[in-house]
């Protein structure tokens, strides 16, 4: 079974190192690159963007009426989204130090960096700013939970769970009591060292 999850692990290791090689080779054809944190395109990329960028009038009157009528109700999701985010953020702030887990890093989960993109109008921009604020605060969102799940128990469901976090793979199993009486505190003790984490997410911990 160890073997098994060594050789899972090195084939995920193998697959984030082709993946990044691949963004470095996106990042030379599109011409951009990072800077303190932030995307920098050159300036030949940012003309040809502008050149290539829809009007907003022309955008709107490309989309479906139903498109436009439903807007109100997607962006009206920002105020629970907006209170998850500090409730979250909060929560981990004043227990995980007396759990002794390690903080999860919010800013290498939310990314909003799309209104860089010189090709997209002013409602495309708030549109991207928008999904890449929610969507990355649902990932932040998982992996707080993921490891206060971890922490408090690591037991696996009896029916298979799609697409669950990645310290899911490590719980004990279902209806193993001789398991759970012998090694609960010893999960406790890897949930604080942050093992099973792969590195902790996109970041590593803060």
């Amino acid at each position: 079974m160890n073997s098994t999850v060594e050789k899972l692990r090195e084939s995920l290791r193998e697959l984030q190192g082709q993946l990044e090689k691949e963004a470095l080779e996106a990042r030379e054809r599109f011409q951009y690159r990072f800077s303190n944190g932030r995307v920098v395109f050159e300036e030949e990329a940012r003309k040809r963007g502008r050149r290539l960028r829809v009007r907003w009038s022309v955008f709107l009157r490309r989309a479906r009426p139903w498109e436009i009528a439903t807007a109100p109700v997607i962006y009206s999701l920002i105020i629970p989204f907006a209170l998850l985010d500090i409730f979250v953020t909060i929560y981990q702030r004043i227990c995980f130090p007396v759990y002794g887990i390690p903080k999860v890093e919010r800013k290498a989960y939310i990314a909003v960096d799309r209104h860089k993109l010189t090709y997209l109008n002013f409602m495309q921009k708030l549109n991207c700013i928008y999904c890449g604020y929610c969507n990355g605060l649902l990932s932040y969102v998982r992996e707080v939970a993921g490891r206060t799940e971890y922490y408090w128990c690591p037991i696996k469901h009896a029916r298979a769970m799609p697409d669950r976090h990645e310290k899911y793979q490590h719980f004990l199993e279902f209806g193993d009591a001789e398991s759970w009486d012998k090694h609960f505190h010893t999960m406790k003790k890897r949930a604080r060292a942050c093992e099973d984490c792969d590195g902790c997410g996109p970041g590593g911990a803060s």
